[in-house]
C-alpha cells in the first residue's frame, strides 16, 4: 500500500506565493510520473503539473511561467511551487504519483490540499 500526504496549502493573497509538498510512502519500488491536479466548486478537476521520472515537466497554460513542479526521488517527494497567485488559482490541490507494480503502474492520489486565494 502507498499512501500520500499533502501539505504546504492554505490563504494568500493575490500576487503571493505558496508551496505545496506531496509526500508518498509504503509499499514503493519505482515512481513513474508524479504530478498535480486541481479542483474549483462547480468545475471539473485539471491537470495543473506534471513531472516524469526523468525530469521532463508539463504544465496547463494557465500555470505556465507561474508554477514550479520539482521532485525529489530521494524522499519520494514532489512539490509545486506557486507564484503569482490569481484569485482563479483557487481550488482544492492534489497529488498524484505513478507507483511502478510489477509490469503495471498504479496511481495513488493525496488527500487534497486547500489554496485559497484573496484579499
Amino acid at each position: 500500500q502507498v499512501q500520500l500526504v499533502e501539505s504546504g496549502g492554505g490563504l494568500v493573497q493575490p500576487g503571493g506565493s505558496l508551496r505545496l509538498s506531496c509526500a508518498a510512502s509504503g509499499s514503493i519500488f519505482s515512481i513513474d510520473a508524479m504530478g498535480w491536479y486541481r479542483q474549483a466548486p462547480g468545475k471539473q478537476r485539471e491537470s495543473v503539473a506534471d513531472i516524469t521520472s526523468g525530469g521532463s515537466t508539463d504544465y496547463a497554460d494557465s500555470v505556465k511561467g507561474r508554477f514550479t513542479i520539482a521532485r525529489d526521488n530521494a524522499k519520494n517527494t514532489v512539490y509545486l511551487q506557486m507564484n503569482s497567485l490569481k484569485p482563479e488559482d483557487m481550488a482544492v490541490y492534489y497529488c498524484y504519483v505513478d507507483v511502478r507494480m510489477g509490469r503495471g503502474i498504479n496511481r495513488y492520489w493525496g488527500q487534497g490540499t486547500q489554496v485559497t486565494v484573496s484579499s
